[in-house]
């Protein structure tokens, strides 16, 4: 759950003076006959957030009496309210302060009536107004022009002050012309890139050099940098007052900066305008690994610098949207050799725990739609709530290389006992042994939950693969969760991820954006009729060479075997030493 918005009085105090009024306060109308709430009535005229915003005023030593009559208080429940707060000897920050609790506190204050509570609650409901932001997404593939990466070279271009990017793979041409005639143009522009942490070892010619010589800060941390995002006229510095920006753009999702996750793989690329909370929270994640990253040490040109903290309390809270990191999993220290390093906490799973409780809540339907799917809590999740409820629409729709057959299963629910046997009574070694990588294809497909593959060739390689890469989960046609998150222990605990959550409270057209997208693969094939057409070929074609790559298609547990079977029966080199060690050199097969 989220903390509730607690505004610090530096901001609130700033805030203050927008709702103020020009003539100094005015008197109560009722002068001392002032009538005050019956208990209770008060709390109608204010929100949680609006409570919490003026009890932090009110109890900040930096609210004087003028601070509330600009702010619209008439002048004696000012005078009467910063005496109360001040305590007998008059002074602010002193140990006989008076904190206001409640609402209560306030209301019964002499001449702090219905007017009085009006014009406080007046006060402060602009400072807890969320902005109105604009979101859309782009699926891959697309033809380059249309793709998530010429969107993101147009905000590139666009960009005012700043660009922080967290990035896994990156290797467009136009993304880097962009960047480059970004710094030229006084922008400033970081990168924390895992290409860094390779490149450091010979960085002349690499991608991270070619970056920091057009005036790119690049860093990298110790860990997998798995992130796929960037921020543009985030809020890196926040004002006097600590106020932020909320003017910043946002693109994060599973797709990497590369012509493949554009106009190949499936992917989703989330954009949000001006997202006062996910500006801030992305920019929190950006400054925590920045501040602890490692340097890659090729242009001397280049000054570190940190960005202002966001303390948490500082983030707005805005009810449709949020986000979770997997940095959360990891305690920051100093190495003496290596410098900046995170190590995993053992037994926190800050992501995973999300899905699982948005698992547990969801009534009607689960949707997933996930390159992977080898987390343990997330899959016993989602086996206990088909085991609860076997009516439920759960639909999970994986890349084909998570396929596993029922034998190859059967390994390694061995290999897990013989682990486990080892392991003794140690939790931390039964911990290691449980957060191996484990296929959950199978069991998911054995419990009857509605399971497909993405299937596109009988052995996986990067090389050929037009890859389901999603990492997307839609709840109760409702909430929509999507990021760089692989559902595995290793995105849990070895990688830095996002997700970023939102629902159809304030983004109906974007989480229908992702039904639709998840309903279009979830048929993949079905049309063209392609699995018939496939099993023909492969069984009854007359060319010696039977296809082992072949046209994408949407298969179930049960036509995935069906068809590897046949290909096993009807190829006579498909399983020698060649085809397993060198899959990319293999599409065909001799038909026997």
């Amino acid at each position: 759950m989220k903390a509730k918005w607690m505004l610090p009085a530096t901001i609130a105090l700033s805030m203050l003076a927008a709702c103020g009024s020009d003539d100094g306060g005015i008197e109560s109308p009722d002068g001392e006959n002032e009538v005050a709430f019956a208990d209770g009535k008060a709390d109608s005229l204010f929100g949680d957030c609006e409570r919490d915003a003026l009890l932090n005023v009110l109890n900040s030593e930096t609210t004087g009496i003028e601070t509330l009559k600009d702010a619209g208080v008439h002048t004696r429940a000012a005078k009467n309210l910063i005496k109360a707060r001040n305590g007998d000897d008059g002074a602010a920050g002193t140990a006989d302060d008076f904190a206001f609790a409640n609402l209560k506190d306030v209301d019964d204050v002499s001449y702090v009536g219905k007017v009085a509570m009006n014009q406080l609650a007046t006060m402060v409901a602009e400072l807890c107004v969320v902005p109105v932001s604009q979101a859309e997404v782009i699926f891959s593939p697309q033809p380059y022009d249309q793709s998530h990466l010429a969107r993101v070279t147009g905000l590139i271009e666009g960009a005012e002050e700043s660009i922080d990017i967290a990035m896994y793979s990156y290797s467009d041409g136009k993304i880097g012309d962009a960047l480059e005639d970004a710094v030229k143009r006084g922008v400033s522009v970081r990168m924390i890139f895992e290409s860094a942490n390779s490149d450091k070892s010979n960085p002349a010619g690499t991608k991270s050099s070619r970056l920091e010589d057009i005036g790119v800060d690049v860093r990298y941390v110790n860990k997998i940098m798995h992130h796929k995002y960037v921020l543009i006229d985030g809020p890196r510095s926040l004002d006097a007052s600590g106020s932020s920006t909320d003017k910043g753009v946002l693109a994060s999702g599973s797709g990497n900066w590369s012509n493949s996750a554009g106009t190949r793989y499936d992917e989703n690329t989330l954009f949000f305008f001006g997202n006062t909370e996910l500006n801030m929270r992305y920019q929190a994640e950006f400054n925590r690994l920045w501040g602890h990253s490692r340097d890659f040490s090729w242009n001397s040109n280049l000054e570190f610098f940190e960005s202002d903290t966001i303390d948490q309390s500082m983030i707005v809270d805005d009810p449709s949207v949020d986000a979770v990191f997997t940095s959360d999993n990891f305690r920051m220290w100093v190495s003496s050799r290596f410098g900046n390093t995170f190590s995993a906490i053992r037994g926190m799973d800050t992501v995973a725990d999300r899905i699982v409780q948005m698992i547990e809540e969801s009534e009607e339907s689960i949707w997933i739609a996930s390159g992977h799917l080898r987390s343990r809590p997330v899959s016993e999740a989602l086996l206990k709530k088909h085991a609860e409820n076997p009516d439920m629409d759960i639909r999970v729709y994986l890349d084909g290389q998570e396929y596993i057959s029922e034998s190859t299963h059967n390994r390694q629910e061995d290999d897990l006992e013989v682990c486990l046997g080892k392991a003794g009574t140690s939790e931390a070694k039964i911990g290691d042994c449980m957060d191996k990588g484990f296929y959950f294809s199978f069991p998911l497909h054995e419990a009857g939950i509605d399971l497909k593959f993405k299937h596109y060739a009988y052995r996986w390689h990067y090389s050929y693969a037009p890859q389901m890469h999603h990492k997307y989960l839609i709840f109760d046609g409702r909430k929509v969760m999507t990021g760089s998150y692989n559902l595995s222990d290793n995105a849990e605990h070895n990688t830095m991820e996002n997700m970023t959550i939102f629902t159809d409270e304030g983004h109906p057209d974007l989480v229908d954006s992702y039904i639709e997208n998840f309903e279009t693969m979830w048929v993949t094939g079905d049309d063209e009729e392609l699995f018939a057409q496939t099993m023909d070929e492969v069984e009854n074609g007359t060319s010696s060479r039977i296809p082992i790559v072949y046209d994408s298609m949407a298969l179930s547990w049960d036509r995935v075997n069906e068809l590897k079977s046949a290909l096993n029966s009807n190829c006579t080199d498909i399983n020698t030493t060649s085809f397993r060690r060198t899959p990319e050199r293999h599409f065909t097969c001799t038909r026997r």
